[in-house]
């Protein structure tokens, strides 16, 4: 199995927040900025949209050494034969998208602040693991609440790398770093920033 050695800002899109013609736009400013992981998140809309739009962010991704990660969905994953996917607790079987994504595919799984999921998901082939909200959240308000003191646990416990999620700033950042955190994921502090490609490198010098 590849290995992931993922580290820095981690960039998730969000169809609320940049519409079809700001997509591309706001991911160029933000790999501008230094990001080097790119979530496409994306809920809505007929498959072949979404399928154009993450072929045309693999490409501008991919022309910055940068990763595309697409969420939770293996066939869109497949079909424009990105770097990998992202699954929640409630998405398909990690083990399932290892055997149809193949040994060298990046795959992520949420894990909130659990260490039993944590344990569960290096098992199942993983290749990093999610952990939040830390702090309070735009995009998803209503998430679990997930400690400091159980990232530390976790990084003790795991080898993977870790993404911390959940209303991550450039002020709050460095504590979950110096916490264990190899990656920070952003999504409305970057991208609902009135300059993405400075608001991303401003994330970038924590590490």
């Amino acid at each position: 199995m590849g290995v992931f050695a993922g580290s820095g800002v981690y960039a998730i899109t969000d169809e609320h927040l940049l519409s079809d013609a700001s997509l591309l736009p706001a991911v160029g400013q933000a790999l501008a900025g230094g990001v080097r992981i790119v979530q496409y998140r994306r809920k809505s809309g007929e498959f072949r949209d979404r399928v154009a739009q993450a072929a045309a962010l693999k490409t501008l991704c991919h022309s910055a050494q940068a990763r595309l990660i697409i969420n939770d969905d293996i066939d869109l994953c497949q079909a424009v034969d990105a770097d990998g996917v992202h699954l929640g607790q409630s998405d398909t079987a990690l083990a399932e998208a290892r055997y149809r994504l193949g040994p060298t595919a990046v795959i992520g799984a949420s894990c909130h602040d659990q260490p039993a999921l944590v344990a569960a998901a290096e098992k199942q082939g993983a290749s990093y693991v999610a952990l939040g909200r830390f702090y309070p959240s735009v995009t998803k308000p209503g998430a679990p609440a997930a400690s400091i003191d159980n990232l530390r646990l976790i990084r003790q416990q795991t080898r993977l790398p870790i993404v911390a999620i959940g209303g991550v700033t450039a002020d709050n950042g460095r504590v979950l770093i110096d916490a264990g955190a190899d990656m920070l994921a952003v999504i409305n502090y970057l991208f609902a920033a009135p300059d993405i490609q400075a608001r991303a490198d401003e994330l970038n010098r924590l590490f």
